[in-house]
């Protein structure tokens, strides 16, 4: 069978899994749903269904924007164990948030709004190290140099995070862990849209990078001579990544792990890779998996940050073993 052939067979079983995954992420809970209930804004359980579908979307959203963000960052620097926080993207964020709950503790906060001010603190964050990053990218012109600078600025972010952690009141510094296990369960219809607007820009730089990053792969001599201008391929994966990674960062939290593994299953599953079918692949796997870890968070009553980290590091393990093989 002719391979493009296979791989839309291979689509449309994913797309037919991930579907059914999303109806089920519906219908897992506590209180039992009819069929009315999800349309119904009388019926008495239609405050319910509503927050099962803003968490079924939102795991959606998470679902795309992860993995693409994986993808860019594993092609781009060759690593198979890149992932989104490799820019410290997300470490600056869990950053900006820890600042937000340490020092508004004093200042009383209604709790509809608090989710609110999380996010935007994370964004604000995000959105700084990415305009440092930007600025600084014509001077580390080695991709080395790029995860470097990440690791630093990672490993900054969390010791001021710790310093932090040792002076706060306890209940600031519960709401903080709170945060960074995943809050799929509390995000509202106005966030999902605002991820939504800020998924959909991340996957239009992520379209204008694919191409170059095609010619990339066959060496940077290669690629110039193509016209393909480096320093625009960096700025590209920066926002893109950036972009994606922190939006979900924002409202879920840090729940990255999957940006890691998901791009690994994906080559498993179809080798013979081109870059098109490869970000195809990683936005519907990612989907189901997100789908999956939603409801084994609601069965299980586990944080979903907690399911992806059980889940990513004996996979990561794995594919250490198998590398030095």
């Amino acid at each position: 069978m002719h391979l493009i052939s296979r791989f839309k067979i291979l689509i449309f079983i994913l797309i037919i899994i991930s579907i059914t995954a999303f109806f089920v992420n519906l219908n897992v809970g506590f209180a039992k749903l009819d069929f009315a209930d999800f349309f119904d804004s009388g019926s008495t359980n239609f405050q319910i269904a509503e927050f099962r579908i803003n968490r079924a979307l939102v795991m959606f959203l998470a679902g795309i924007a992860i993995p693409t963000s994986g993808f860019l960052l594993q092609e781009y620097f060759k690593n198979p164990l890149a992932g989104p926080d490799v820019l410290g993207i997300t470490s600056v964020s869990g950053l900006f948030v820890a600042f937000y709950i340490f020092f508004s503790q004093d200042i009383s906060v209604p709790d509809f709004l608090q989710n609110s001010f999380i996010s935007l603190s994370s964004i604000f964050g995000s959105i700084i190290l990415m305009m440092i990053l930007l600025l600084f990218s014509n001077r580390l012109r080695d991709k080395s140099f790029i995860i470097i600078f990440g690791f630093l600025i990672s490993a900054l972010a969390g010791a001021v995070v710790s310093f932090l952690q040792f002076y706060v009141e306890s209940q600031s510094l519960k709401n903080y862990i709170l945060w960074t296990f995943g809050a799929n369960n509390q995000v509202s219809l106005i966030q999902i849209m605002i991820l939504t607007i800020l998924i959909i820009i991340g996957l239009f730089f992520t379209f204008k990078t694919i191409k170059p990053l095609i010619g990339n792969a066959l060496g940077t001599a290669y690629a110039q001579s193509f016209g393909i201008s480096q320093s625009k391929l960096k700025i590209g994966i920066i926002v893109a990544s950036s972009l994606l990674s922190s939006s979900v960062t924002a409202f879920l939290g840090p729940v990255l792990f999957v940006g890691v593994v998901v791009p690994h299953f994906c080559r498993m599953i179809w080798n013979p890779a081109q870059l098109w079918h490869q970000w195809i692949l990683n936005m519907i796997l990612g989907i189901f998996i997100m789908q999956l870890f939603s409801i084994i968070s609601e069965i299980s009553h586990f944080p979903i940050n907690i399911i992806t980290t059980f889940f990513g590091i004996p996979v990561i393990l794995l594919m250490l073993m198998k590398s030095n093989k």
